[in-house]
């Protein structure tokens, strides 16, 4: 178990290794990683009611969760898994923007824990972190939280390895479009963030186990 924090944003997360994959994947020697992600009651201020009282998930909550879980299966040997799944779920106690980016930070790191602690480190062939850029009254910016990320111009969301390649952009222009060298400035500036990130993913990875 693992309370990520990502400027004001908090993110509990967990990583369970059971054996046995979906019924697609049954003899096939490969394991699977899935994800599932939620917003607590109260984690925004104002509370809302859980998805679970609605009967369905929404449609943000399914994308950022298939988010995490693809974002993670990009450093995943699922053959050194062998017939296991992973299951990663990522509770958000504290929203304050980048709710996805957090979470896909804070489940790498309970991954790597559970992983290693069941003698499957193997299994990881690298890291993974992610960091929102955007560009808020003509001035980019790293990690937005919410007041930033509701009025930026161009908000972006971007999943990286550890050795510096990239795995998922999400960008949008949200009031004018914006050109490549735009574009190659935020990636630039969201590198530099995810190598922090890494460090202080590692930090979390070597805490003494209780």
């Amino acid at each position: 178990m693992v309370l990520w924090s990502q400027g004001a944003t908090k993110v509990l997360c967990t990583a369970s290794i059971t054996d046995g994959v979906p019924r697609w994947l049954y003899r096939s020697g490969r394991g699977w990683m899935t994800a599932e992600y939620s917003l607590l009651p109260a984690s925004t201020g104002d509370r809302t009611d859980r998805e679970a009282a609605r009967g369905k998930q929404g449609g943000r909550t399914v994308e950022i969760q298939r988010l995490i879980g693809r974002a993670l299966r990009g450093v995943v040997d699922f053959q050194a898994l062998g017939e296991r799944t992973v299951y990663l779920d990522c509770d958000v106690l504290q929203a304050d923007g980048g709710t996805r980016c957090a979470a896909i930070c804070g489940a790498y790191v309970a991954a790597r824990r559970a992983l290693d602690h069941f003698g499957l480190s193997k299994a990881l062939t690298g890291s993974i972190a992610a960091v929102s850029v955007g560009v808020v009254d003509g001035e980019a910016l790293l990690d937005l939280d919410y007041s930033e990320d509701s009025n930026a111009d161009v908000d972006v969301n971007v999943v990286m390895t550890g050795d510096g390649r990239l795995v998922e952009v999400q960008a949008t222009a949200e009031k004018v479009p914006f050109d490549r060298a735009r574009l190659d400035d935020l990636l630039d500036l969201a590198a530099g963030g995810i190598e922090e990130l890494g460090t202080q993913q590692q930090d979390a990875i070597d805490v003494p186990r209780s």
